[in-house]
């Protein structure tokens, strides 16, 4: 991955690691603003746009995390942002219509696009900086969570499917700009395909021969099959790779009756899934740092995001 001069500067001068030094090492990274509210019209689109909120509420409901176990990111900023992408991109975000387009909700194109920064992508830039506090996190501590995130359908010239910036490649940089690690794995399991991850990381095409582990699942595949696949992948790419650091993105729209997955697991089954994430890095010799954001939860969906959270702890 390249990191240019004008990289490390603005590393050197970001803020997004300073919630470190401020709040201490905490295993879960929240912040209320990541919920989105657009005057109602958030409730157009299937995703679940106030999840995020709701997963924590429920979390502290249930007795698992408090205050003290959340640590709050920064916002990254413009010059954070060109670490991972273009000028000409972020230029375009100050359009209202390719806003709508990413963010699948045609409607906004009759808002200004001040109002739609303010209002829906500044909660994605909290998000973003909390996916690289997260992955620093689980550096120190093992494993950390992003209650948001996993904006994997976005690349440095282009975004989509509700993802407007790349966090998971801006925080894989950020981590290789401080020499924390070398190998780095992203294990993406949302039903839906990544579009870009493997377009920016690696990005160089002799990379891109050794990424051998793109498993495709057929359209109502259910638990038994899905887990036979995913547990010889997950073997293979152990055994092949070694990773020092994971970056899980995890997703609940696998789920049977998902409106978008088109898959067929049971809610067991992605609980048994985390946990097969979990145990293959944390219980390997040496263990592996693993930090996990969750994009895809659609309404409805929160209760099992919720129970998959606790779960790491």
């Amino acid at each position: 991955m390249d990191i240019t001069e004008e990289d490390f500067r603005r590393f050197n001068s970001s803020k997004l690691y300073a919630p470190l030094k401020e709040q201490g090492l905490h295993s879960f990274v929240f912040d209320p603003i990541y919920d989105i509210r657009f005057f109602g019209i958030e409730k157009l689109h299937p995703f679940d746009a106030g999840k995020w909120g709701r997963v924590y509420n429920k979390l502290v409901e249930r007795g698992y995390i408090n205050e003290q176990h959340i640590c709050r990111p920064r916002e990254a900023q413009y010059d954070d942002l060109l670490i991972v992408h273009s000028k000409s991109y972020l230029s375009t975000l100050q359009w209202n219509v390719l806003i709508a387009r990413i963010m699948e909700v045609p409607l906004l194109i009759f808002f200004p696009a001040c109002v739609i920064d303010r209002k829906v992508l500044k909660s994605f830039r909290y998000q973003t900086g909390g996916t690289v506090l997260a992955v620093r996190l689980a550096i120190e501590c093992g494993a950390a969570v992003n209650l948001g995130g996993g904006f994997h359908h976005c690349s440095s010239k282009s975004g989509g499917g509700f993802c407007p910036y790349a966090d998971i490649t801006l925080a894989i940089k950020f981590v290789f700009s401080q020499r924390l690690v070398e190998k780095v794995m992203i294990v993406d399991l949302d039903a839906h395909q990544d579009m870009y991850n493997c377009d920016i990381y690696p990005r160089d095409a002799k990379a891109k021969k050794a990424i051998r582990k793109a498993v495709e699942i057929k359209s109502q595949t259910s638990d038994q099959r899905y887990f036979s696949l995913l547990k010889k992948a997950l073997d293979e790419a152990v055994l092949e790779f070694q990773p020092e650091l994971v970056l899980y993105n995890a997703g609940t729209d696998s789920l049977t009756n998902d409106p978008l997955g088109n898959l067929d697991l049971s809610p067991t089954a992605i609980l048994q899934r985390d946990e097969l994430i979990f145990k293959t890095f944390r219980k390997s010799s040496p263990a592996v740092p693993v930090s996990y954001t969750h994009l895809d939860v659609y309404k409805r969906q929160f209760i099992i995001f919720s129970k998959l959270s606790s779960n790491i702890l």
